[in-house]
């Protein structure tokens, strides 16, 4: 990379998974000005589980850090997909596969670990990457090199920064993506789904004195309890030290303003009334949650923008396509921007000015937006899948379940699916973007 490239000052908002992954590729890659801007006063992940399938984990042994995300991680080794009123099986599918197919096993893990280790990597290329916590950025320009004004929460002065490239990775209530919509004339509000998301971490302790629980917290494997307009999604994290629950459900206090994050204090009653007619294991399982600790997440979308990319500002990750959980695919999809990222400025040229920023965030875009909108529209029909009541679309689905255990078909559940996995498991995104690269750099010889 030639000097006056590396010297391009690049400003990412926010610091979630996209955020903190575009600094450490840009530093990675060369760049030598990257500067985080993250309104939380610290990372403060919560607390929950964090599927960790092999295109994710490529890009993060790329970047030098998944080996000690993997020192934490469990390998599933199996998923099972349940019925949640009986516990019956539905359907069974070893994941062992995994591994030998796409070089990396199908892990889980602690979500803080993940950004820990992720904020860890910037770190080292601490002579590259600045971070500037407890900062709002607002009022964002795009003519000529973008700007924006970063208002601190300590007391200091606000003040005015500008950037050869900004990327926006500051998630579903997007700043940067409201901006730049407005500049182009176009509207795309937040959805409300009207579903909702307990996520909840049971530790070994917690389930010591229950063996059917327990038997669930040594296994590797993932359990997915289905049914009408719910289901419950667990695993071991933290070296099975912790079990991690993440459900899916109606959001009865839809009508209730959100939170800037879109959490809201949960109630234990209404949490274990909304599972009351799943199996009496489940009963148990959400019973061990302390009064007081339920917490709730509404669940966001919007609809597919007509482009992420204005001048030389990209959007990233939920800022640009916000992801229903169904597919265990939203960190992944970030992720893999921020990889592409990397690439295409990596390969700008000597002196490279804004229309050649442009045409580098605009290969990005090539390589990401079809492939990002395509799993979010597979992550909301799967859940539709797995949630329908009686009828003859169940009936149809549950014929599926049954040849399943024959060992014929498809399977329902697409997360578990081999030629879903495979659409989405043995994609090189980096690869992709070297290779589109260079097929233009050779057109326009």
């Amino acid at each position: 990379m030639h000097s006056n490239v590396e010297s391009l000052k690049i400003c990412i908002l926010g610091a979630g998974m996209g955020g903190l992954t575009c600094a450490l590729a840009l530093a990675r890659a060369g760049f030598r000005d990257v500067t985080v801007f993250e309104m939380a006063s610290s990372l403060g992940f919560v607390g929950a589980g964090i599927q960790m399938a092999p295109n994710m984990a490529r890009i993060l042994d790329r970047l030098g850090v998944w080996g000690d995300i993997f020192k934490e991680a469990v390998v599933l080794n199996e998923t099972s997909i349940r019925q949640g009123s009986t516990d019956d099986e539905l359907g069974h599918v070893d994941l062992k596969y995994i591994l030998k197919t796409y070089g990396y096993p199908h892990t889980v893990g602690h979500r803080s670990t993940l950004a820990g280790e992720l904020y860890n990597g910037c770190k080292r290329e601490s002579d590259s990457i600045q971070f500037n916590f407890a900062t709002t950025c607002e009022n964002i320009r795009f003519e000529g090199k973008p700007r924006f004004t970063a208002i601190p929460r300590k007391g200091a002065e606000p003040y005015e920064v500008q950037c050869d490239v900004l990327l926006g990775a500051d998630g579903v209530k997007s700043n940067t993506r409201v901006a730049m919509l407005k500049e182009l004339g176009v509207e795309a509000e937040v959805e409300d789904t009207h579903q909702a998301a307990y996520r909840i971490m049971l530790s070994r302790e917690q389930m010591s004195s229950d063996p059917e629980l327990l038997a669930l917290l040594d296994a590797d494997r993932v359990v997915r309890w289905i049914g009408e307009k719910r289901h419950i999604i667990a695993y071991p994290v933290s070296n099975k030290q912790i079990y991690n629950i993440s459900t899916a459900q109606p959001d009865v206090n839809f009508a209730a303003a959100p939170s800037a994050t879109y959490t809201t204090k949960g109630s234990k009653k209404e949490m274990l009334g909304v599972y009351g007619d799943f199996c009496p294991m489940i009963h148990r399982m959400l019973d061990l949650v302390p009064e007081g600790e339920v917490c709730e997440w509404k669940l966001r979308v919007h609809a597919p923008l007509p482009t992420w990319v204005h001048g030389s500002t990209a959007l990233v990750g939920d800022a640009c396509h916000p992801t229903l959980p169904h597919l265990a695919q939203g960190a992944a999809q970030a992720i893999e921007d921020a990889a592409v990222l990397g690439v295409v400025l990596s390969h700008l040229p000597s002196g490279a000015g804004s229309a050649e920023i442009n045409k580098a965030l605009k290969q990005y875009e090539k390589v990401r937006k079809e492939r990002a909108e395509t799993l979010v529209e597979l992550a909301a029909a799967n859940g539709r899948e797995l949630h329908l009541g009686e009828g003859a679309a169940k009936e149809e689905r549950d014929k599926k379940f049954a040849a399943l255990k024959a060992g014929k078909g498809p399977v329902p559940d697409k997360w578990a699916d081999a030629d879903v996995q495979k659409m989405v498991y043995g994609f090189d995104c980096m690869q992709v973007a070297e290779d589109l690269v260079k097929a233009e750099a050779m057109e326009r010889e």
